[in-house]
């Protein structure tokens, strides 16, 4: 593969309205990234957010290593006004560190059926993810029935490449859901964030064969798994097991710590990428910030994060090389794999 990467947040919106990454500290990110570039041997990284100031100093620091940078801003859970208007921001500053650093491509949104109001059915992100992954829906997307989403969604990125393109002058990319059906046509590279799981197991590659048709570079901007046994059959829903709305979160259910199932997951899918000769892959992810492992299973929500690090509680702490965290069976996996 020409990327060898992985997804790094500089801290997200959650669906409860929190951050997913309260605490920026620009030289625990530098030192973060340079784990990334010299550990796990990536030589790419897909740098996303909602503060793209943010952005800009991980992106900064990813590219001063000779990193391929991602920038990716991440306005989740508003309307398509604003997330317009978010969108060229994110240019304007993409632009600026690609004219000192050329191994920049812009990331024109994320899966923003879902997390953007006014393409499917649904006021708020929970409602959305209902939506589009109803059964109904879902058999409707197997059966390849024209969806009115796709259709307000690339009127949607139409317009919006063709500002983009005013501002950035570099590559530009879309993370597409594979239940999105984007106008290709409208960017210089395709990506797709695409999860194994039990559901789509036995064509999962056959659908990357359908984008390699399409003859542009395919980055696969996601994949990934949690740690518990039976998380592979979850793919991009392994999160969903935790309870948020408890004084104190805890998982759902009895779930049993496996850092081994998210190591083979990765190696599985990095395989299957191999054979299909795709692009670039992007794993999912280094860190989940506030995902904090704990030796009780009720409450050891890193079960549930997709990090190949593990965030540490504080009287655990320091981690790794003086950092809040501890590396996972995943951590090494993805590093031999990135190696070859």
């Amino acid at each position: 593969m020409d990327y060898k990467g992985i997804n790094y947040d500089i801290g997200t919106k959650t669906l409860k309205g929190k951050i997913t990454r309260e605490v920026f500290d620009a030289a625990m990110v530098a030192k973060e990234i340079a784990i990334i570039k010299n550990e796990l041997h990536c030589n790419a990284i897909r740098i996303s957010g909602l503060d793209i100031e943010r952005i800009g100093i991980a992106s900064e620091a990813a590219l001063k290593l000779g990193l391929t940078v991602l920038f990716s801003p991440a306005l989740h859970y508003d309307n398509r006004e604003n997330t317009l208007q978010y969108i060229l921001k994110g240019a304007e500053a993409a632009e600026k560190l690609r004219r000192q650093y050329p191994n920049i491509i812009y990331v024109t949104g994320c899966e923003l059926t879902m997390f953007t109001a006014g393409f499917v059915k649904g006021q708020t992100g929970m409602e959305r993810i209902g939506s589009i992954f109803s059964p109904f829906s879902m058999v409707k997307n197997l059966l390849g029935i024209p969806r009115t989403y796709n259709k307000r969604l690339n009127s949607f990125l139409s317009g919006s490449v063709t500002e983009i393109r005013k501002t950035f002058k570099g590559q530009i990319t879309y993370a597409s859901g594979t239940w999105e059906k984007v106008d290709w046509d409208l960017f210089d590279m395709i990506g797709i964030d695409h999860y194994l799981s039990a559901f789509n197991k036995a064509i999962y590659a056959k659908e990357i064969q359908k984008y390699k048709q399409i003859g542009k570079p395919l980055l696969i901007t996601e994949f990934g798994c949690c740690a518990y046994k039976g998380a592979q059959d979850k793919g991009a829903m392994g999160w969903a097991i935790v309870d948020w709305d408890k004084n104190r979160p805890q998982l759902k259910g009895d779930y049993i710590r496996d850092e081994r199932v998210q190591a083979n997951y990765l190696n599985d899918c990095l395989s299957i990428f191999k054979n299909e000769k795709v692009d670039g892959a992007f794993a999912f992810t280094f860190a989940t910030y506030n995902y904090i492992q704990d030796d009780n299973p009720q409450f050891d929500i890193d079960m549930a994060s997709y990090g190949v690090v593990k965030m540490l509680p504080e009287d655990k702490q320091p981690g790794y090389e003086g950092m809040s965290w501890a590396r996972k069976e995943a951590f090494f996996t993805l590093g031999e794999l990135y190696k070859k």
